[in-house]
């Protein structure tokens, strides 16, 4: 178990080994989590949730039902299941789903991810261009990595630019929707 808090809410959340990050909250999505700020009319979508912290986090700022959490790994999801029906979010919606593949749900604000980025950038690419479409104009998609160059480059390509704020040796992406399409370099 951990015992975590962030701002104002206390959380205690199951891990297992094997999971991302089981022996304490990952110090990156910490960081994240310190620049992002939670509105009531988000709706808000954990990609890649583990087990489940950013999503249950976020599930106290907004209505549960505002959040998906998803992940590709069956036991994630029943660890984030779990996790949000103990810490009092039960009306989140958790789900198993290869990034975008498995999901037709659209319409966010907010997309949260610390994607994997010690392997080849084929997740992180699917994440960043399905992302794009997945949320509404003035949406933003919040990610974080130890790599600033390639997240730089791609988010700016897709969005036509990002923020990058660097935290404690981690890169995190603020990436606004702000038109329909792709933006495209000149």
């Amino acid at each position: 178990m951990l015992d975590v808090t962030i701002g104002a809410v206390a959380l205690r959340l199951q891990t297992e080994p094997g999971l991302f990050s089981p022996q304490r909250p990952d110090a990156g999505t910490l960081a994240m989590l310190s620049r992002i700020t939670f509105a009531p009319h988000d709706k808000i979508l954990d990609l890649g949730c583990g087990y489940g912290l950013v999503g249950v986090l976020a599930a106290h700022h907004v209505p549960p039902a505002q959040v998906t959490m998803l992940d590709n790994d069956p036991r994630a999801v029943a660890v984030a299941r779990r996790n949000a029906d103990a810490n009092g979010v039960s009306g989140v919606t958790v789900a198993l789903s290869d990034g975008f593949r498995d999901t037709r749900e659209t319409g966010f604000t907010k997309i949260i991810s610390n994607p994997p980025y010690h392997v080849d950038f084929s997740v992180p690419r699917h994440f960043i261009e399905k992302g794009f479409n997945r949320l509404v104009l003035g949406g933003t998609m919040w990610m974080v990595t130890k790599r600033r160059d390639w997240y730089s480059n791609k988010l700016g390509a897709i969005f036509g630019g990002c923020r990058v704020h660097e935290i404690d040796g981690y890169y995190v992406f603020e990436a606004t929707r702000r038109r329909s399409t792709y933006a495209r370099w000149r």
